[in-house]
C-alpha cells in the first residue's frame, strides 16, 4: 500500500510499505494492505511504519528507526485509508 505522511511543514514521507500502526483515539489500530475505507482521528503516539523505509535526509531526524522500520511522534492528526492509499495528516 502506498503511505503518504504529511506535516504542516512539509511532507515527511511518501512511498510503499507494508503496514501502518496508528494511535485512534478508541486505541492503537494497524492498517495492512487491502485495508477497508477508513478516516479516523489520531491521538498522540506514534505511527509506526514496517517495510523497506528510505527517508529523505531532511526528515531523516523526525523518525526513529527500529529493525522493522520506521516510528514518528505525533501530537495529533487525521489519516483516511482509501484503494490501497494511506494519507496521514500529522501535527
Amino acid at each position: 500500500m502506498y503511505l503518504e505522511i504529511v506535516s504542516p511543514e512539509a511532507t515527511l514521507f511518501g512511498g510503499e510499505v507494508t503496514s501502518v500502526t496508528v494511535p485512534g483515539i478508541n486505541g492503537e489500530f494497524q492498517m495492512l494492505n487491502n485495508h477497508a475505507p477508513i478516516v479516523s482521528i489520531l491521538k498522540e503516539g506514534h505511527v509506526k511504519v514496517e517495510g523497506n523505509i528510505q527517508l529523505e535526509k531532511e526528515v531523516e531526524a523526525k523518525f526513529t528507526k527500529s529493525d522493522k522500520g520506521v516510528w514518528l511522534a505525533i501530537n495529533s492528526g487525521t489519516l483516511e485509508m482509501k484503494d490501497n492509499k494511506l494519507i496521514i495528516l500529522a501535527d
